[in-house]
């Protein structure tokens, strides 16, 4: 079997090691590895994808997985990345969310016989001692080093508050705690932890006298150069009540052509030999490279079920493909669909006599979220990108009412993708 370290590295997702030598011989073994996930929301979102997707390729290769829900650092709050002080979330908040995370890993990591364990530093963390704290760990901390790294330098000039500054501590002591008593030797993270992780690392070695390692990943951004996950409707979340499997699912398809490949060796676990051989891809076979990259996707995260109505919806609505086997033969996407209904889409429904009334179209627009306000509404529909039933709205105030009716449904779109089913209430 491949050294996990080659497949991390020929898939993009390695940015800084303590050395690549080391920890490429480091892996030729089992060991036990770790990436804290602080619980500041109730969802992980596509930008958390790249460490999650990082851990199960450890599992695939044998090593044991710890994934650190960080209920005791939450409480205090990372300052990496930030240009201001995160806000304070309560205990019972933090251990509401690390429930919702974990049943969302369970989707990428197996934890059953002892694989891998979800720990939560809480747990640790809540019982030390403020004074043997400071004197048995905090006398290894250089305070001019610590203000020198990334994530206390940036905020130097909008304000560190103390309690901030001592995350870096708390994150070293995590790294100590599991090396003591999990065997755990590597830490990995995004590119953002890189002073953090290296703050553990010394740690292990004046305290126990002994050799940890660490990996960074990279800040994964679009060609446009928009951060991951992001888009005009806010994050991309993995819990299906924030952002749906539709939704999710259309995310990926949209991918820019200059990123599918990227994406693919990122967020799919396909072959890296099929997607190099399929760098050249042009034309409507990028096309079918998208919807591979879209299904498999979806499949990680929402079942292989909902990854398949979601195929069937969009070629519904964008016209059937049909995939060449030869186009990255490992996925298990269906290669011929037909037409199908559009239940995935998502609907809303409406009383009859609202609709025979008529509703303003920039309203409904709004109402439906298809737009984010009645004034964006407004514009939208100004600039010609709204539609009913695939006809151009041409006044912001223009009725839609039960006349356009197909079968008890209105469809209505934004710009070209953005669908939104509009179904009448029964009486």
């Amino acid at each position: 079997m491949d050294n996990v370290f080659d497949v991390l590295t020929q898939r993009g997702f390695i940015e800084q090691t303590t050395g690549d030598r080391a920890i490429c011989n480091l892996l030729k073994q089992p060991i036990t590895c770790y990436i804290g996930f602080d619980p500041t929301a109730s969802s992980f979102h596509v930008g958390n994808l790249i460490p999650i997707m990082a851990l199960a390729h450890m599992q695939r290769h044998g090593h044991r997985l710890i994934a650190l829900v960080g209920g005791g650092t939450a409480l205090v709050g990372d300052p990496s990345g930030r240009t201001e002080m995160r806000q304070m979330l309560t205990p019972h908040k933090v251990s509401q969310n690390a429930k919702v995370l974990k049943k969302q890993l369970s989707r990428f990591l197996k934890f059953e016989k002892g694989r891998a364990s979800l720990l939560n530093n809480s747990k640790w963390l809540n019982q030390l001692k403020y004074i043997p704290f400071l004197r048995d760990y905090g006398r290894h901390f250089s305070v001019n080093r610590m203000l020198t790294s990334e994530s206390c330098r940036l905020r130097l000039e909008t304000g560190l508050s103390f309690i901030e500054f001592n995350y870096s501590l708390l994150q070293a002591y995590d790294f100590l705690h599991l090396y003591r008593t999990e065997n755990c030797v590597l830490q990995m993270g995004g590119s953002d932890q890189w002073g953090n992780i290296v703050a553990g690392i010394e740690l292990v070695r004046r305290v126990e006298k002994a050799e940890a390692h660490g990996i960074t990943f990279p800040l994964i951004t679009t060609t446009s150069r928009d951060k991951m996950g992001k888009t005009a409707e806010g994050a991309v979340w993995l819990d299906p009540k924030l952002t749906s499997a539709y939704h999710y699912y259309q995310f990926w398809i949209n991918t820019a052509d200059a990123d599918v490949m990227r994406f693919l060796r990122l967020f799919t676990f396909l072959p890296l030999a099929e997607i190099d051989a399929a760098r050249s891809l042009k034309g409507s076979d990028l096309n079918a490279a998208k919807t591979v990259l879209a299904f498999e996707a979806t499949k990680l995260v929402h079942g292989q079920d909902a990854a398949k109505e979601e195929l069937k919806a969009s070629h519904s609505l964008f016209g059937v493909r049909t995939v060449d086997p030869q186009i990255l033969p490992s996925s298990t996407m269906p290669r011929d669909i037909g037409s199908s209904e559009l239940e995935s889409i998502p609907t809303t429904v409406i009383d009859p006599d609202r609709l025979h009334t008529g509703i303003p179209a920039f309203e409904l627009f709004d109402e439906v979220n298809l737009c984010a306000s009645r004034g964006a509404a407004r514009r939208l529909i100004l600039q010609g990108g709204a539609y009913v039933d695939d006809k151009r709205i041409e006044t912001f105030d223009s009725l839609v009412d039960d006349k356009g009716l197909n079968k008890g449904e209105i469809l209505l779109r934004a710009g070209k993708k953005r669908y939104h089913r509009v179904k009448v209430k029964s009486k």
